[in-house]
């Protein structure tokens, strides 16, 4: 089913005691900071610890080293205090897809021949199963097997995994055609939306227009069909699920991993199948005398606009508290078309969700159709940065959170990192 799986995972994270404060006596904390700098789309490696500036709140703060690290290496080192970054690397693919492509066989494949090496560990989640790479399998298989399956895995688990949401993306699709042609029995028509369009046209995963009998409605007052279509995009919601405790409770458990964390989430573009809106005006018009068809009706409008209740601020804090690099790979394709139907887009709210918990926490975002692309541009973001360490003046342990700001003194360079901390 089309859950958001990104939770799934929260029960096979590790749970060894790591924090990124350092505590070195009661009132001394030294803060670590993951920061990466771009000229353009090129990472700048020949920085120095006198060219960093770091504000924590809008104060200077003093910076006690800095380290340069090119995927698990410490490259060079810059000390006033001695530290022990630990550069370990934890990698997690979630794939929150509704079917597999070749392209995604292809991101996997690059990871797997140009990135993943001995030492690194591997979780991976699709929609139905969470899986971990076992530390010896490099050792026991090559890479070109690990490959094999882990597309087998893929292929089957996008399959059966959202099977229930493809069926109930079918059912709404079934039954808003049976809505749309009913209008015509009042004398009115659809050309509005349905112009242009053609059979052939259409893309998965909704199926093809003649596979849309809706003979199964005949009969079905309309009032019926109206009120079946609503609790249809009801089941619908209820697949689609996000709680924020969720959220909260993933970043919670992610953070006491030891080493580097990064999260890198494949979400596929959702297309919903729609009446549009002047045919349900129209019914509106038809129907003004019934309030319970025109509170149906509403309800319907009110689906449209759905909108998340997350308080983001506090999502993104605890993502950003959390020491980890989230990336979020937005799989776009085309509007599928199919006549006698408007498809819209219906992942905008979680498309929200995921670049704000990405930016958060210094990560990459973008979108393109080409899976494996956005992956390779990813991994290159992410695999060299700098980690930088400061003493807060005048710490307290208040439980708030801090702001940080890190520059380049008389540069414009691009820079992520992670927006801050909770002082606990």
């Amino acid at each position: 089913m089309k859950k958001i799986i990104l939770f799934a995972a929260v029960s096979i994270l590790g749970l060894s005691l790591f924090s990124q404060q350092i505590s070195e006596q009661t009132m001394v904390v030294n803060v670590e900071v993951p920061v990466r700098v771009f000229q353009g789309n090129t990472f700048v490696e020949d920085l120095t610890l006198d060219d960093f500036e770091v504000f924590e709140d809008g104060v200077a703060q003093k910076i006690e080293a800095v380290y340069l690290v090119k995927k698990r290496s410490i490259e060079r080192r810059e000390e006033n205090k001695r530290f022990a970054p630990d550069t370990a690397r934890n990698f997690y693919l979630f794939f929150e897809i509704s079917e597999y492509s070749p392209k995604l066989g292809e991101a996997v494949d690059y990871f797997i021949h140009n990135v993943l090496v001995p030492g690194d560990y591997l979780t991976i989640v699709t929609p139905m199963m969470t899986y971990r790479l076992r530390s010896r399998t490099l050792e026991i298989l090559s890479k070109e097997e690990i490959v094999n399956q882990l597309k087998g895995l893929l292929r089957k688990d996008a399959l059966m995994g959202n099977s229930e949401y493809r069926d109930t993306i079918d059912d709404i699709a079934r039954m808003a055609k049976s809505l749309s042609a009913s209008i015509q029995s009042f004398g009115q028509t659809a050309d509005s939306f349905t112009e242009g369009t053609s059979a052939e046209q259409t893309l998965n995963p909704i199926r093809s227009i003649d596979s849309y009998s809706t003979s199964e409605y005949e009969g079905f007052a309309i009032e019926e069909q109206l009120t079946t279509y609503e609790e249809m995009l009801g089941r619908l919601d209820s697949l689609r699920t996000v709680e924020q405790e969720k959220f909260l409770e993933f970043a919670d458990a992610i953070k006491e991993l030891k080493g580097q964390k990064y999260i890198f989430m494949f979400y596929e573009k959702e297309f919903v199948p729609q009446i549009d809106p002047k045919i349900l005006n129209q019914y509106m018009s038809l129907y003004q005398n019934r309030p319970n068809v025109i509170q149906t009706i509403t309800n319907v409008f009110d689906f449209y606009r759905r909108d998340l209740n997350l308080d983001m601020e506090k999502i993104k804090r605890s993502y950003a508290d959390s020491s980890i690099s989230i990336h979020f790979l937005y799989i776009s394709r085309p509007t599928p078309v199919v006549f006698g139907l408007r498809m819209e887009e219906h992942s905008e709210d979680l498309f929200g969700v995921f670049k704000i918990m990405a930016e958060a926490t210094g990560g990459f975002s973008d979108s393109s159709a080409n899976s494996a692309e956005l992956f390779r541009k990813a991994l290159e973001t992410s695999e060299n940065y700098y980690v930088l360490y400061y003493s807060p003046l005048n710490y307290k342990n208040d439980g708030k959170f801090r702001e940080i700001k890190v520059r380049v003194k008389d540069k414009n360079y691009r820079i992520t990192h992670r927006l801050g901390y909770f002082a606990r």
